[in-house]
């Protein structure tokens, strides 16, 4: 993440904050400007008002009079309006063309906003006429005649000084405020964005997982959220990396495995031949299992993979799927479990015959494994498969009298290695069998309520079955 100067996020607040405050002096600069410029005339017009109501009152006035009058007011001309009679009070010399006039009897806001900035803009040269109400006695209005230059000046030096002092406000203002939202704002994001940065280097390191604040508003969510995020992802990339191992390993002791299965085959073979009624009954069923064994072997690597086969679907009779996996588990011989298989025997589902026995397996030998470890001999331990058809469809139930399944552990229940309750598992059993259902088009439940723990199959058959 490079160093960033003024065009990063600072940057860019601070630029914007000085500008919209400069913005809003700008604002306020208009209309005083307007108003200095009335009142800067009012009070010439004040001025020359009563001094030219005084001497009015004699018929004659010195000369010396009418130039301190014209100097105090900065006038060229003066002149009255008594209603009855118009007198010239004082005039210097007979002032020239004049480029400007303003009644200030008729000043509209808008207007005095548009005429301030025109003097702004006029020469200093040019006159201009103000005319405007008396102030006192029996002066209706006072009419006189100055130079721009005296107010553009003053003007000037007045805009100088609000807009130094607007500047000078918006400045502390902005640092204020710009100080303010780094604290807020920028500085969690810097934070929360080198967390980022530093969690990327190495997800599956927990330790980089960014701690959240205890901030009570939408950063600190945001941080929480992220937070969340990130151990999602540590917790995703340390399964697939178990996923990888088992695969890896699988891979390694397959070779061999398959040696010493084959080795058992023939042995197997060769009991075929020997004339005794128990071993001519158990031998293919040992053989179907050591088969089913390399399977399971391959099957294991190929989930690691994410490669299960698809589903070759045929006419099964579902009962005698029951009895094979009664007999791979040794349960019609087991001293502590009953076996209860309760399937009608004219049922038939539409399955993988492979893949279903697979299904059926792991969840018995799950119930097996969870009654085997009770040691109160006085407890029922007791495995039930019940199904029926529903429509289209069939239903398949496998309860148990064990414990049950924890709640802290339903949420996560179909996912590989989150399972892991008893002693032993690895984890992937019910994970294996949830996808193995799904590539039916089906579904694996947990029932809630009832003794132990009951997991709900429903199998729909296919259009053309």
């Amino acid at each position: 993440m490079g160093k960033r100067r003024f065009g990063g996020l600072s940057g860019k607040l601070l630029f914007l904050t000085i500008a919209f405050i400069m913005l809003t002096e700008i604002f306020i600069y208009v209309p005083s400007v307007a108003n200095f410029r009335n009142n800067w005339l009012k009070d010439r017009l004040t001025t020359a008002g009563v001094a030219a109501a005084v001497l009015s009152e004699t018929n004659t006035i010195a000369p010396r009079l009418q130039e301190e009058l014209l100097r105090t007011t900065g006038a060229v001309a003066i002149s009255l309006d008594q209603g009855s009679r118009r007198s010239l009070i004082a005039m210097s010399q007979m002032p020239p063309e004049v480029q400007m006039i303003v009644d200030m009897g008729d000043m509209m806001f808008w207007r005095a906003i548009m005429e301030s900035f025109e003097t702004l803009f006029t020469p200093s040269e040019d006159l201009m006429r103000v005319i405007g109400a008396g102030s006192m006695g029996k002066v209706m209005k006072v009419d006189i005649v100055l130079p721009v230059g005296p107010l553009k000046k003053d003007m000037l030096a007045f805009s100088v000084r609000i807009l130094g002092v607007s500047f000078v406000i918006s400045i502390v203002t902005a640092s204020l405020v710009y100080l303010s939202l780094r604290a807020l704002f920028v500085r969690p994001l810097q934070r929360l964005t080198r967390s980022m940065v530093h969690f990327a280097e190495d997800p599956e390191d927990a330790s980089r997982i960014v701690q959240a604040s205890p901030r009570d508003d939408e950063l600190g969510d945001a941080e929480a959220q992220l937070a969340a995020m990130q151990q999602a992802l540590n917790r995703a990339l340390q399964q697939k990396q178990h996923l990888a191992d088992l695969g890896l390993a699988v891979s390694k002791i397959n070779h061999d495995l398959r040696n010493l299965l084959a080795s058992a085959q023939l042995f197997l073979e060769r009991l075929e031949h020997v004339p005794d009624p128990t071993v001519n009954r158990l031998a293919p069923k040992i053989l179907a299992t050591l088969d089913r064994a390399v399977a399971y072997t391959q099957a294991v690597m190929s989930y690691g993979k994410a490669s299960e086969e698809p589903p070759k679907r045929r006419l099964l009779a579902l009962s005698r799927v029951g009895d094979d996996v009664c007999d791979v588990l040794g349960l019609n011989e087991h001293a502590a479990i009953q076996f209860d298989n309760q399937i009608p025997v004219v049922l038939e589902v539409d399955a993988d015959p492979e893949q279903l026995f697979r299904v059926l397996l792991n969840l018995c030998r799950n119930s097996v494994q969870v009654l085997e470890a009770e040691r109160d001999e006085t407890l029922v331990r007791r495995i039930v498969l019940e199904a029926g058809r529903e429509g289209r469809g069939v239903w398949l139930k496998v309860s148990d009298t064990g414990p049950g399944i924890p709640p802290m552990l339903r949420k996560t229940l179909f996912k590989a290695f989150q399972s892991r309750s008893k002693t032993g598992g690895t984890g992937l059993g019910l994970a294996i069998a949830a996808e193995l259902i799904r590539a039916h088009g089906g579904t694996i439940v947990l029932e809630e309520g009832g003794a132990g723990a009951s997991f709900r199959i429903d199998l729909p058959d296919r259009e053309n079955v």
